[in-house]
């Protein structure tokens, strides 16, 4: 269980570095956005397209998408600290336990819910077959299959990170001296 939790932990940490490059990108990509869009119009000629604009959009969502199981990881989650700051590791891994239940539920229903929205996004027909994929409505827009495809593997990867939570709270809860990080 720890060989899981320690992987996931650097699977999580490396997430945590692409999200954070993904924001310097985002931002990039709207000043750019704004800029090109001012000038644009003050010589007269378009130098921005829906593409870009979907494209930070697209970014912005794989920030949080792969920031989440990062922020799990490093223990930043909301929680009640007034409470929890005071109590002994063994309450605090119960508590963590119990919550992080919650989250693999939760993650659960979130990739149940869009297992199958991804999929018609990708052009599964009601009779089995694939046709074309979804795209943006706007001019030069983006295909959606590839960015709705990120929800459910965001959820995966939080459901992971989740689970090795839960493994290191069952080491504590034994006795085992894993420190709580974060918080």
């Amino acid at each position: 269980m720890m060989k899981f939790a320690r992987w996931m932990d650097s699977v999580s940490i490396w997430l945590g570095k692409i999200a954070a490059f993904l924001v310097i990108l985002t931002v990039a990509i709207g000043f750019y956005n704004v800029v090109a869009r001012y000038l644009g119009r003050f010589v007269g000629v378009k130098l921005t397209t829906n593409m870009l604009i979907e494209l930070q959009w697209y970014l912005f969502s794989l920030t949080f998408l792969f920031g989440f199981p990062y922020i799990l990881k490093i223990g930043e989650n909301v929680r009640v600290d007034f409470l929890y700051a005071n109590w002994s590791m063994k309450r605090k891994a119960w508590v963590n336990l119990i919550g992080h239940l919650f989250l693999l539920i939760f993650c659960v229903i979130g990739i149940w819910v869009t297992y199958y929205p991804v999929l018609q996004s990708w052009g599964l027909l009601p009779d089995g077959t694939f046709g074309t994929w979804e795209v943006s409505p706007d001019p030069d827009g983006l295909p959606r299959a590839p960015i709705k495809t990120m929800m459910p593997i965001g959820f995966a990867l939080l459901f992971l990170q989740g689970l090795a939570e839960i493994f290191k709270n069952i080491a504590r809860i034994r006795g085992e001296e894993i420190p709580f990080e974060g918080k």
